[in-house]
């Protein structure tokens, strides 16, 4: 192609560290979906959710693996959208690029929204619609400042999560092992293991592949990070290891800390086992946790939707406007485009507060699922592009492609899965038609010259 798809996206500061880039990416993925949406994955398969979230960890292992090989190679906030207009054709790159803008721009909506039911938690006569507006006004500040600020307001942000899970899993094994005396259902909380068997286990994946998007952020930071080549794999091992641990664990433990069945969205779980525990004032510091973990969330997936859109304006796909910078190398005019999720959130909860969540994640997860199928299929070309097919040959060649080959079949069927479960119908019936708009709109605009 005669453009330059990279290029096209230079004037970005690197500022980024390797261990912030770390950080980002776990904030990104740790949030909304373990601490509250959990609740979720939980109903549909029981006990077996720690099968669920398994599932999860492999798909998002294999991914890790093939989108960090790309980004080594094209280091650009475009990442995975660039990566497939290079490999694959003007259509991927676009449709990828503005499906995941969408995506987590609803995605930054919906976590304030879960945001606000947290904060409720201290002041239930506030209307929820009042705290969404102001964690969404309190975020935009942080992102309008250069990219160094960010990074280091997202590390210590991320980290006082990862702190707090750390603490959550050693409370739980200490209580299960009996060393403080408490209620809880112990070794009975894990029968029946999967109530509503290997269906119910596999509709619980899309659940607990929501809770895993966020990690590729690691590769749209590798336009501003200092050392891409180096740091983005190293940071994006370094996420999944961590979030399988903390995933895993902390689902295996909260079967043996609250009755399943009595976990819902009204609060989250991790909140429900310091309540259960009686320690005085436990409950209210993990919720204020969680409220961090989410405004966390918000943080790095703003920055996210903002990138995305950048790249998008510098490839010739959004207006010209989005893709200009601020005297300190960010683009505010991009920032001020995606907070159209934040307002949406408004309004959603001030007109349905009890399912703005639910809806909005519905809608969000298209994007994300779709993104990681294109980041799979998009290996695959870069496979044969790079390497050629008799170099498929090789041992460690081979496996990629097997790899690759596995994680897209896996997408596929998660994406097909969530017309059944419970309030995600909404995933396909909003996401297939717009992909035939963007189709439809990609064909009726003049191509970028």
């Amino acid at each position: 192609m005669s453009r330059d798809p990279v290029a096209l996206e230079a004037g970005l500061t690197r500022e980024l560290s390797r261990r912030q880039l770390t950080m980002i990416a776990i904030g990104g993925a740790i949030g909304t979906g373990l601490f509250l949406g959990s609740g979720i994955s939980i109903a549909l398969a029981g006990p077996a959710v720690i099968v669920s979230y398994l599932i999860g960890a492999v798909v998002a292992f294999l991914m890790t693996l093939a989108l960090g090989q790309m980004t080594v190679r094209h280091p650009t906030a475009g990442s995975f959208g660039v990566h497939a207009e290079i490999y694959q054709g003007p259509w991927a790159g676009y449709t990828v690029r503005w499906s995941y803008w969408l995506a987590q721009t609803i995605a930054v909506g919906e976590e304030v929204i879960a945001s606000g039911i947290y904060a409720r938690l201290w002041f239930p006569d506030v209307p929820l619609w009042v705290f969404v507006a102001l964690f969404s006004a309190a975020i935009v500040a942080v992102n309008a400042m250069h990219v160094g600020a960010f990074g280091a307001f997202e590390y210590w942000f991320a980290m006082i999560k990862v702190v707090a899970i750390v603490l959550f899993i050693l409370f739980g094994a200490a209580v299960l092992a009996g060393f403080r005396h408490v209620a809880v259902p112990g070794a009975a909380g894990y029968v029946p293991f999967a109530p509503n068997g290997a269906v119910g286990v596999w509709l619980a994946v899309v659940m607990a592949m929501f809770s895993y998007l966020g990690t590729e952020i690691v590769a749209v930071t590798s336009g501003e990070a200092k050392d891409p080549e180096r740091a983005v794999p190293r940071a994006l091992k370094a996420t999944i290891a961590r979030l399988i641990l903390f995933y895993v664990a902390s689902m295996a433990l909260l079967m043996g800390l609250v009755p399943w069945r009595q976990i819902g969205l009204a609060k989250s779980p991790f909140v429900q086992v310091f309540e259960m525990a009686g320690i005085p004032g436990a409950a209210g510091i993990m919720n204020l946790v969680v409220l961090t973990a989410a405004l966390s969330s918000i943080n790095a997936d703003l920055y996210l939707t903002t990138r995305m859109l950048f790249s998008l304006a510098r490839g010739g796909h959004a207006p010209a406007a989005f893709g200009r910078l601020s005297r300190r190398g960010t683009p505010l005019n991009a920032l001020a485009a995606c907070t159209g999720g934040m307002a949406l959130a408004v309004v959603a909860a001030k007109i349905m507060p009890q399912h703005a969540f639910v809806v909005l994640v519905g809608i969000a997860i298209f994007g994300g699922l779709y993104a990681w199928a294109q980041i799979f299929l998009t290996h695959l070309f870069f496979l044969r592009k790079t390497h050629g097919r008799t170099d498929a040959r090789t041992h460690g060649l081979r496996w990629r492609y097997v790899g690759s080959s596995v994680g897209l079949a896996f997408m596929v069927a998660i994406m097909i899965t969530t017309w059944w479960v419970p309030g995600f119908r909404v995933t396909l019936l909003c996401g297939i038609p717009w992909l035939l708009f963007l189709t439809v709109v990609r064909r009726a605009s003049p191509s970028p010259s």
